[in-house]
């Protein structure tokens, strides 16, 4: 139980179910610092993995 909201951002961030994960056994919800981008089409998507195209790309 919450008795104090000292930053509202914190508390929506971080509100909610309290149970922990059972993948991960955080007892908060986790954070990810992850992205996906999207390709033009598959030529695209092959010059960008074999870096003769300058973009984003996740592996």
């Amino acid at each position: 139980v919450i008795k104090e909201i000292k930053n509202p951002e914190t508390i929506v961030l971080h509100g909610g179910d309290y149970r922990s994960d059972p993948a991960t056994t955080a007892v908060t919800v986790p954070v990810y610092r992850t992205t996906s981008y999207q390709f033009n089409n598959t030529e695209h998507a092959a010059n960008l993995f074999a870096l003769k195209e300058f973009g984003n790309i996740y592996t």
